[in-house]
Order: C-alpha cells, then structure tokens, then sequence
C-alpha cells in the first residue's frame, strides 16, 4: 500500500513491509520503488522494509527544479526520522547507491549497515568510471525507439531469453520531459566528499556481466572504504534486484543481520 510523508517540500511516496529492524531500498536513476517488487517479499521476513520514490520518481512531488545530491539523502534522513527510527540500513542500487553513499556521508548517524550494488564511487563522475557512458547516453537520449538496444546493457541476453518482456522496461521513458531533464541533472551532480569519509559497516556487490557500470569500478570501492566487503555475483548484470532478487536478498541478509539496529 502507498503512504505519503511530507519531508519539508517534498511529499515521498513509500511502502514498507515486513517487520523487524528498518532497511530503506533506494533506486536507480531511470528507475522508482517498483524496481524492488520482487526483493521487497524475500526481505520482509526479516526487516520492515521502505521502499520509496526519489524526487522526480514515481509518485513523489516536489518543487520543479533539479535536486541535488544532497537534497536527497536529506529526504532519505527525513524520511528515516519521519518513521520514528533514529537509524536504518541502508541498501542503493546503481545511482540509488549514490543516494546512499551521500546518506552516509552527510548523515551517518542515520544510516547503521549499508549495502550498495552495481554503483560508483563518490565524489567520481560516471563518465570519468565507465568507458561505455557516451553510447549509454546516446540509447538514453533516442528514448523510447532504443528501449530494447539499451535493456541489452543492463541485463544479460540470456536473461531477456528468459524474460522477454524486460526487453521493453524502458519503453514508457520520454528524455525530453521535463521531468526526466531535472532527473538527468540530478545524477550528474556530487558531493566534495567521497567514498573515504564513510563509516558504516559496508557490503559492495557488482554484477560479473554489468555493461553499465562495469565490475570493476564497484568493487574497487570497497578497497576504499574501511573495512568493506565485496561480493561479485556470477551471471549477473545491471539490474540486480530484477535479475536476481533470492540471490541478492540472502547476502543482504547475511550481511545485515551480523550485527543489530538501534532503532
């Protein structure tokens, strides 16, 4: 069921499920709380789960102008407190990684474990990491005409075999909205700070066959972040939590549950 909370100008659009200690799931940039439908029930017999809607996402309303990074994890920390918890885990995937990143750089005493998957450091620029990003621009730009060619870079052809219909997951995108050009805006902004200054426990997964943001840029973080773990998922593109939800919630389980919440 949706619920809304008003976090200063901004009214979030968020499910939780489950019940336990808290864990917010943050989203990628195309992307909105509806990319973790199928993790969301393997994770809800052990957490209450919060999935939500960034600016410019789903059902979320806020001002029409460009967010920035930080704007967004101080949404993520109201949204936190709003719920009554003082500290939550943390899980972001591609840029929702970034978001989460940036949650526990700017307010780590709200965030307790963090896991990110298929992310990039801050305070790098995507286009400085990944070699690919001008042709996934291109794709992202000739919207909607190129959804099946760009689907191929975010899950492995042999997983579209098996779900076709993932083939046409970027089919309703419309580039040239205003909506997505605010959005656009919003992932390419950072923080001075980066991936050094974070001091929650943290787990890094990369997905072996990731053509967006390639292996080895995501756990390479984990060289830099102390005392991270990594994990490389064979098999596994872009979109992990579609592709492999069971796979991906047993080691988000395994790692979050090594230590206790203070909620």
């Amino acid at each position: 069921m949706t619920e809304f909370i008003q976090a200063g100008e901004v009214r979030i659009a968020f499910e939780r499920e489950g019940d336990g200690p808290p864990l917010v799931l943050m989203h990628g940039a195309e992307a909105s709380r509806q990319m973790f439908a199928s993790l969301v029930p393997y994770l809800a017999r052990h957490f209450t789960v919060i999935a939500y809607d960034q600016r410019d996402c789903g059902e979320t309303q806020a001002p029409a102008r460009a967010a920035t990074l930080a704007e967004l994890a101080y949404d993520a920390q109201k949204l936190i407190r709003a719920l009554d918890f003082k500290r939550a885990h943390v899980f972001g995937s591609s840029f929702g990684g970034r978001v989460a990143q940036a949650l526990a750089i700017l307010h780590p005493q709200t965030v307790d474990r963090l896991a990110l998957a298929s992310t990039w450091p801050l305070p790098r620029l995507y286009e400085e990491l990944c070699p690919d990003a001008p042709r996934i621009a291109q794709l992202r730009q000739g919207l909607p005409g190129t959804a099946e060619e760009l689907a191929k870079w975010f899950f492995p052809e042999q997983f579209l075999a098996q779900r076709p219909e993932l083939r046409g997951v970027f089919a309703n995108a419309r580039p040239e909205s205003a909506r997505s050009t605010r959005r656009a805006a919003t992932v390419a902004s950072t923080l001075d700070k980066g991936v050094v200054d974070i001091v929650a426990p943290t787990l890094v997964l990369a997905g072996e066959l990731d053509r967006v943001v390639p292996a080895s840029v995501t756990l390479a973080m984990a060289g830099r972040i102390r005392g991270a773990s990594a994990v490389l998922l064979p098999a596994i593109g872009h979109a992990t939590a579609l592709q492999a939800p069971e796979i991906l919630a047993q080691h988000l389980v395994r790692f979050l549950q090594s230590a206790g919440v203070h909620a």
